[in-house]
């Protein structure tokens, strides 16, 4: 499978919308299945300097997965950044979501300095709690009842990565 990660572009709007509705991918975001093509382009347009996102995209320019690393921009909590990250059902088991992951912890690691990147993950998508845990991430705890997903309340997992070497 054939696919470069590159920063996403205000062009990625109709693609990235579609994407976040993909059936298999809307289940597992906390976005609703109301968002509108609108909303994905104020949402690229409004990206500050604190949001870094990525695209995984074939040579044929069909975007298949994006990630994205935001930084926080509170002074105490500039040391911290939050992840999240779709890739099309089509391209699971195919390194889309690792390569993602590559992407943003170099920009993490290399660029950012951070210590802290975190994230949360519904606690039934093993695939992606996999893939977390590869690149580092441990679980610090269970947020019981914290979102609506399909008609119920479901947890969610809350996932770290610490710095290798910089850990308290």
């Amino acid at each position: 499978m054939e696919y470069c990660i590159r920063p996403v572009t205000a062009e990625d709007a109709g693609a990235l919308h579609a994407l976040r509705l993909t059936p298999g991918v809307m289940e597992n975001l906390l976005g609703i299945p109301s968002w509108r093509l609108d909303q994905a382009r104020s949402w690229l347009d409004g990206l500050g300097p604190d949001s870094h996102e990525f695209a995984a995209v074939t040579p044929e320019g069909r975007v298949v997965g994006e990630a994205g690393l935001s930084g926080c921009s509170r002074p105490r909590l500039k040391h911290v950044g939050s992840l999240g990250m779709m890739v099309h059902p089509e391209f699971w088991g195919q390194g889309v979501g690792s390569a993602l992951m590559e992407a943003m912890m170099d920009v993490a690691d290399n660029y950012l300095m951070l210590v802290r990147v975190e994230l949360e993950v519904f606690t039934d998508n093993q695939r992606a709690i996999r893939l977390y845990e590869r690149f580092g991430f441990e679980t610090e705890g269970v947020r019981r009842m914290a979102a609506v997903r399909q008609g119920r309340y479901a947890d969610l997992q809350v996932m770290a990565r610490l710095r290798p070497g910089l850990g308290g």
